[in-house]
């Protein structure tokens, strides 16, 4: 990777606080080519689309997989606000999509989203994308106290 990944980070934690301006839930995924180049970005919107499969990953993922082939994914990095769910695990992985680089932890977006667990899949994307075949990087928590910012006060926890 020729870029920050620290640049980029910040970058995702500004489309997350898009996804929240547009009243979704707050996580952004960008993905950049190996030379540091922002291909595409998108925002959550589970809200806006009333479809509970429209997280940032993947609606990413979907762009990228039209828009790119599987060669040239592989040398390109998903850059998420926060770690990729199961369900946006599975999509980077099917992609080929490379590295993933992840901001807040799944540990820290449940303590703050849904600190008693009722609605929680306990299942990290390092554990998803290392057993798979194919190699895919995990990077992250990076930058976690800037990415952990667009989630607060956002979840009703009760």
């Amino acid at each position: 990777m020729d870029f920050d990944i620290n640049e980029m980070m910040r970058e995702a934690i500004k489309v997350a606080w898009r996804a929240r301006k547009h009243k979704n839930h707050p996580f952004g995924a960008i993905l950049v080519d190996k030379e540091g180049n922002i291909l595409l970005e998108a925002e959550n919107t589970v809200e806006s689309d009333m479809d509970v499969t429209s997280h940032a990953e993947r609606n990413l993922v979907s762009m990228a997989t039209k828009k790119y082939n599987p060669e040239f994914l592989k040398d390109c990095v998903l850059v998420s606000s926060a770690e990729p769910c199961p369900m946006c695990s599975g999509a980077i992985y099917w992609s080929n999509i490379g590295t993933v680089i992840y901001g807040l932890s799944e540990q820290w977006l449940y303590e703050i989203s849904d600190p008693l667990h009722l609605n929680s899949l306990l299942l990290s994307c390092r554990d998803i994308l290392t057993s798979g075949t194919k190699v895919v990087n995990v990077i992250g928590p990076i930058l976690e106290d800037e990415a952990r910012e667009p989630h607060l006060n956002f979840w009703k926890v009760n």
